[in-house]
């Protein structure tokens, strides 16, 4: 039987389909200071030669391709069949595939990839959603596998903190300003993500975390 969503999660579906099919044809413009963190999170995830990649939430396409540059066989999903259509118009490597899924509900096998990533989307996501997704990144990525997670930060220096903070609450949905008060960290680690690197980007507004997969066989 299909879990029961939470009015909260319905009202989650219903945005992202609406606004990212409005959003599709400009998204592109509008995450350009996104671009050079797309080559960081590949560097970062250091992933071996004959890794197979999954992109959640993967939107246009861009981290996937960034993946795929590389040589690394790529599977980017995404909820907005819209956003994928932009994808797969673009997509120019054959070592890069699009789906549409609900990253809550991913419909692979048990560790079928040996790296999963998302990047700048668990922001946009109620704290319950968060989760889900977070477990099926576990899930199908294998044991011991790398789990790839970019999104916002915060500045250390206090005057900028507040900047960045009231300036992105300002252009994001309702959920970045319970993301960005949640600790990631340990939410990573309550789902058998044990972090063993970290990084920041765009000096200090966004981060890179890299996990081990500790699930149990």
């Amino acid at each position: 039987m299909a879990e029961k969503l939470t009015d909260e999660e319905k009202e989650y579906y219903l945005l992202v389909r609406r606004a990212f099919a409005a959003l599709a044809p400009f998204y592109d413009i509008v995450t350009v200071p996104f671009f050079g963190v797309r080559d960081r999170v590949v560097n970062f995830t250091n992933a071996q030669k004959d890794s197979r990649i999954l992109d959640v939430a993967t939107g246009t396409g861009q981290q996937a391709f960034t993946f795929a540059k590389k040589g690394y066989e790529v599977v980017g999903i995404d909820l907005s069949e819209a956003m994928l259509n932009v994808a797969k118009k673009k997509n120019k490597f054959r070592n890069a595939k699009f789906e549409v899924a609900d990253a809550t509900n991913l419909p692979f096998d048990d560790s079928s990839f040996d790296t999963s990533s998302i990047s700048f989307a668990l922001h946009d996501m109620p704290s319950s959603i968060r989760e889900k997704v977070l477990k099926e990144m576990v899930r199908v990525t294998k044991r011991e596998g790398i789990i790839v997670i970019a999104d916002y930060g915060l500045p250390k220096n206090k005057i900028s903190k507040f900047l960045i903070y009231h300036f992105v609450a300002f252009i994001e949905a309702e959920y970045y300003k319970t993301f960005i008060k949640s600790d990631l960290e340990a939410l990573l680690s309550k789902n058998r993500i044990m972090v063993i690197e970290k990084d920041t980007v765009m000096h200090g507004v966004g981060r890179i975390l890299k996990g081990i997969n500790n699930k149990l066989q």
